[in-house]
């Protein structure tokens, strides 16, 4: 702004991110919003979320589509949200319309996503926004990771961030006091943009659920970001004097453990726990036996999901990390609510070529428990431990007496010796292209990712055919030194 005569003014914001559907804590948040906002004043407060709001791994997200979420961010009076990739790439394009475009009372920010078909920005979906608040006018730009292999699977062009904030930035300095972006782009990308860009005075940060519990100072720009699971809500207290005087911001982040839950955001969290509950109770497949899993050795419940993915791919053969399922399935009738709680990870199937020997590789290492016992952490994964490697088409003979990663003796592939230079179609997990876990499974090339399903929607898609079910008891696997 021009004018040198501005009132000095204080505002506060609030910022949240990366909750991934811990609803209890966005309820205590709810309750710190409504406390600052009698304080403060709605003119003078200011409530943004960075994205991952939604985590399908929770029985109320799963159950409503993600409308327990919009509901709570509805409620406690959100001002704009950005979306992050568990929005994005978990939900159909049509199914953001309907929550963000239909029921949301806030803005959705995101300067770098557009419709493949058009190449436009659908209504519910801005570059940036203005919002006064007293005397300040804020520009707010959004913007997610973008991650393009899998949103153009969804019908999204995912663009360059940068290049879309500094457009933002450029058209917004000349008619605003302040310039926050909300980026979902995590903390490396957004030390970058402070680095780089011009005209950014605040980034609200997200994504590799970074804590900063003072702002990160970066030339011109301040980097705040409160962390993961909803466990601090980010406060900021912004002094803005005459117009030629650089903004004073004061950042912290407040625990939420000791805070009570708002009573209306507990009542929408129950209601949506009612009702998705009795979605989730569908019956999806009946089964006459039980199908056990085990995170070490071979179980018929992780075969059937191997199975299901060489299937659903087209692949000669499959490999699947064991850890993905958290628990097996007893015989009758099995529901969605019950293949969501031993499969709730939103991860995605894929199809790539990987030579004979990645293959051999890997399937070595998951005879180690140094393997097997692997904690992992994010990327997807809900689940706790690696595992070992559920596989179809392949039939592997070892010896657990023999030196670490000298165990394998012969791997069949459809009757033939595996061929450690040959190229094989192998069906998998998105999981193991980011180079997590097995890493020799991250070499693959011409990788084709299958979105939107989920890997539990392979397993229900299996558990339909007896032939699927009776296959899986038998085994891929065979220890020649217990046949001794």
């Amino acid at each position: 702004m021009d004018s040198k005569l501005r009132l000095e003014q204080n505002i506060v914001i609030l910022h949240t991110n990366d909750i991934h559907s811990r609803l209890e804590n966005a309820a205590r948040m709810a309750s710190y919003i409504a406390d600052q906002r009698r304080v403060h004043g709605k003119d003078n407060l200011l409530v943004l979320d960075i994205g991952d709001h939604m985590d399908r791994m929770r029985s109320e997200t799963e159950g409503s589509d993600g409308m327990v979420n919009v509901a709570l961010l509805n409620e406690a009076g959100y001002d704009a949200v950005t979306i992050g990739n568990n929005e994005g790439l978990t939900y159909s394009k049509e199914r953001l319309a309907e929550l963000y475009g239909k029921h949301a009372k806030f803005a959705v920010l995101g300067a770098n996503m557009f419709d493949a078909a058009t190449n436009e920005q659908p209504p519910w979906l801005l570059p940036h926004i203005i919002v006064n608040k007293g005397h300040i006018k804020i520009g707010l730009i959004g913007v997610t990771a973008n991650f393009t292999d899998f949103y153009v699977l969804l019908g999204w062009n995912a663009t360059d961030p940068f290049t879309a904030i500094q457009k933002q930035a450029d058209q917004l300095r000349k008619e605003v006091d302040l310039i926050i972006v909300l980026s979902h782009l995590g903390l490396a990308n957004d030390e970058r943009m402070a680095q780089d860009l011009t005209g950014v005075d605040l980034v609200l940060g997200a994504h590799t659920h970074h804590l900063l519990e003072e702002a990160l100072q970066v030339k011109h720009t301040s980097i705040c970001a409160a962390g993961k699971f909803g466990e601090h809500i980010g406060r900021i207290e912004i002094s803005l004097g005459t117009a030629d005087v650089k903004p004073q911001i004061k950042a912290a982040c407040v625990p939420t453990a000791a805070l009570e839950e708002h009573p209306e955001a507990s009542a929408i969290i129950a209601k949506y726990k009612e009702e998705g509950l009795a979605r989730l109770n569908r019956t999806v497949a009946c089964i006459e036996e039980p199908l056990s899993t085990a995170i070490v050795g071979e179980s018929p419940l992780a075969n059937l999901l191997a199975a299901g993915l060489r299937r659903h791919t087209a692949s000669e053969i499959a490999i699947v990390n064991t850890g993905q399922l958290l628990g097996g399935l007893q015989q009758g009738e099995v529901t969605a609510g019950q293949l969501h709680a031993l499969c709730p990870s939103p991860i995605n199937p894929c199809k790539m070529q990987l030579k004979g020997r990645h293959i051999k590789e890997a399937l070595e290492q998951s005879l180690l428990p140094e393997y097997t016992e692997k904690r992992i952490k994010g990327y997807g994964f809900r689940g706790e431990v690696l595992g070992t490697l559920a596989i179809d088409g392949l039939w592997v003979s070892f010896d657990s007496e023999r030196p670490p990663l000298d165990r394998i003796v012969q791997i069949m592939v459809n009757g033939q010796p595996l061929m450690e230079e040959k190229w094989y179609n192998v069906a998998s997990i998105d999981m193991f292209t980011f180079h997590i876990g097995y890493l020799s499974l991250g070499q693959g090339t011409n990788i084709v990712y299958f979105l939107p399903e989920f890997i539990r929607d392979i397993l229900a898609e299996a558990l339909k055919e007896e032939a699927n079910i009776s296959d899986c008891k038998q085994p891929r696997w065979n220890n020649l030194a217990s046949t001794i």
